[in-house]
């Protein structure tokens, strides 16, 4: 634990040496530092999605300066500090599992999510959709959104109507297509089929946005082989090349 405490403590005299001595760290505002909390935090998205336990390690390092950051900023303003921030979690964490520091009891996962999301009602909160960050990816929102709404009741009994509901959407779009609607209404009635797929997917316990991320990926490296074995432009290809070179690329 010691050596835990003391790399913390390293961070921090070290942030604090920055702010004092650094141009540009003297400059940075919250707003300065979100877009890059932001990328880091893709990066460490990432570095997750590829197993690759030495990028998880950097980029955890990363994002633990912007945590210091931040509340070294604070700190300046006269707000609250790191100690202030840290034990605020830890209060949390500790009202929130009655299981481990109180009297409740649970059987599985679900009741402590269920629990979880009770206590933050009786705490204030207005919605149980109110901690779903507005500025989260939409499909990621629209799984976490899914997934606390469940927490409350408003569930589908099985996955079969899951599924008839996917169904239903997509014959409403493939009819909203055929008609001559403006594009907002075909817009919507695409994403209902989204978020029904991602309801499913949700039922079936895949998450969506990692699918997708890894097809994603998969798309990249095949159009990379077709890119690096054509052995001219690719505007002077014919489709018919392209897909033999594609069919290569899956055979790899």
């Amino acid at each position: 634990m010691q050596h835990k405490t003391d790399a913390f403590a390293r961070l921090l005299t070290i942030m604090d040496e920055l702010r004092e001595q650094c141009p540009w760290d003297r400059k940075q505002t919250f707003q300065s530092l979100r877009n890059l909390t932001i990328e880091e935090t893709y990066e460490l998205a990432d570095a997750i999605l590829e197993e690759n336990l030495d990028e998880i390690k950097e980029e955890i390092g990363d994002l633990m300066l912007h945590m210091v950051f931040y509340a070294k900023i604070a700190d300046e303003k006269g707000a609250f500090d790191i100690a202030d921030a840290l034990n605020a979690i830890c209060d949390k964490l500790i009202k929130r599992h009655p299981h481990i520091y109180g009297e409740v009891t649970v059987n599985d996962e679900e009741d402590v999510k269920k629990n979880w999301e009770q206590l933050k009602l009786r705490e204030g909160k207005k919605s149980v959709l109110s901690g779903v960050p507005r500025s989260l990816p939409a499909m990621v929102k629209a799984y976490r959104m899914q997934e606390k709404t469940k927490q409350v009741g408003f569930e589908w009994e099985n996955s079969e109507q899951v599924w008839e509901k996917v169904e239903e959407e997509l014959a409403e779009f493939r009819e909203a297509m055929g008609q001559n609607l403006p594009p907002e209404k075909k817009e919507e009635e695409f994403g209902d089929i989204l978020f029904s797929l991602i309801n499913y997917a949700r039922f079936q316990g895949i998450d969506p946005e990692t699918a997708l991320e890894r097809v994603n990926q998969k798309f990249k490296k095949r159009f990379e082989y077709i890119e690096a074995n054509a052995g001219k432009s690719l505007e002077e290809m014919s489709l018919k090349e392209m897909d033999a070179l594609w069919e290569e690329a899956k055979g790899l």
